[in-house]
């Protein structure tokens, strides 16, 4: 039973490890996000600029799957899922399952 024990905690650990840190995207993955996003925040924020990261994958469709938006709030996070899950691009998937970070600044006009 011990055996078992720390076979399970290894397999876990090695897991974990073999998990990967989000890169940035190359800039045409980025251009073609921003596209989606367009001009327009529809969120009300109180400085002169909103900044987040969004975390991201893109599936063997070549669809955005978002993952994590730390929005400053609901609505702009709701905005952000809404221009972006399942959206194409142009971009092909090298490896399933890569993560991107791509932050966003949204300013006002």
């Amino acid at each position: 039973m011990k055996k078992l024990i720390i076979v399970a905690i290894a397999l876990f650990t090695l897991n974990l490890s073999a998990a990967e840190s989000p890169v940035k995207p190359n800039e045409l993955l980025r251009a073609d996000i921003v596209q989606l996003l367009g001009d327009n925040c529809p969120a009300e924020f109180n400085n002169k600029t909103c900044s987040m990261d969004v975390i991201f994958t893109i599936n063997s469709k070549s669809e955005v799957i978002v993952l994590s938006v730390n929005a400053p709030n609901k609505i702009t996070e709701d905005f952000i899922k809404r221009k972006l899950n399942y959206k194409k691009v142009s971009y092909k998937t090298i490896k399933e399952g890569e993560l991107f970070l791509l932050p966003l600044k949204f300013q006002k006009s």
